[in-house]
């Protein structure tokens, strides 16, 4: 091959700049094509409504936070068989019959929608609700303790979650010690029960409240239809009934 001089190579560079150009163009955009997709595709991680899920727990995880998953679902009544931190094909079809049974996508991934649903957090640290303090902790216990023990687990923190609607209601004080001591409220209260030491299942139970946790979806009274007294408590609307006690809005 005859060599160019430099004339003729400059000669040749600008004939054939456009496609140069154009090579540099499918170059860029393939590149940034890789930007945008990548991210969104990791792990299948869209939910419903389009946005990522940052962080999600499915088949093949193990630790801590599967065990805490695991629990929940028996908790809820989907079985996973044993509490072993293995998210296998058990607890897969346990996620999968939550998921449906609460309106959620099927998709058997523990995501953000999931977890809430669970009430469960995601991340790492220590959990709850940061509006609130430890002796807000203990004095949802000591009420739990005092108005639900002896009922299912999940009733203890359906009372929990009754509390903190309250709490987030304005039609009641905007604190913990507010709702519980509201003149007549409770009647762990009047009669002095509110003073027993709180069980490790009450104390577990208003963590999980406090973490969002709200078996009653948002009721604001519960009652035992066979020991209340009050005929306005009868009035309520109720939404569901858990152990002994009937949970109303």
């Amino acid at each position: 091959m005859k060599k160019m001089d430099k004339y003729q190579f400059v000669s040749f560079l600008n004939k054939n700049k456009l496609c140069i150009c154009i090579v540099c163009a499918f170059i860029a955009l393939a590149s940034l094509t890789t930007a945008i997709v990548y991210p969104f595709t990791y792990s299948n991680a869209i939910v419903a409504d389009g946005t990522l899920e940052v962080a999600a727990i499915r088949r093949g995880d193990s630790g801590s936070k599967v065990k805490e998953i695991q629990r929940k679902l028996n908790e809820y009544g989907f079985s996973v068989g044993a509490v072993d931190g293995i998210f296998g094909s058990k607890t897969l079809q346990a996620v999968k019959n939550f998921q449906k049974s609460r309106g959620l996508v099927v998709d058997g991934i523990v995501g953000n929608a999931t977890a809430k649903a669970l009430g469960i957090s995601l991340s790492n640290g220590s959990g709850g609700n940061s509006n609130y303090g430890g002796g807000d902790v203990y004095l949802l216990a000591k009420t739990i303790h005092a108005e639900a023990r002896g009922e299912p687990y999940i009733g203890q923190v359906a009372v929990g979650a009754v509390v903190l609607n309250r709490v987030k209601s304005s039609s009641f004080p905007n604190t913990i010690s507010g709702v519980v001591y509201q003149p007549w409220a409770f009647t762990a209260v009047h009669d002095g029960q509110i003073n027993l030491e709180p069980n490790d299942s009450a104390m577990r139970a208003a963590k999980d409240a406090m973490n969002g946790w709200d078996p009653t979806n948002g009721c604001l009274y519960y009652f035992n239809p066979a020991t209340a007294t009050s005929s306005w408590i009868w009035s309520r609307q109720v939404k569901l009934t858990i152990g002994k006690h009937k949970f109303a809005i």
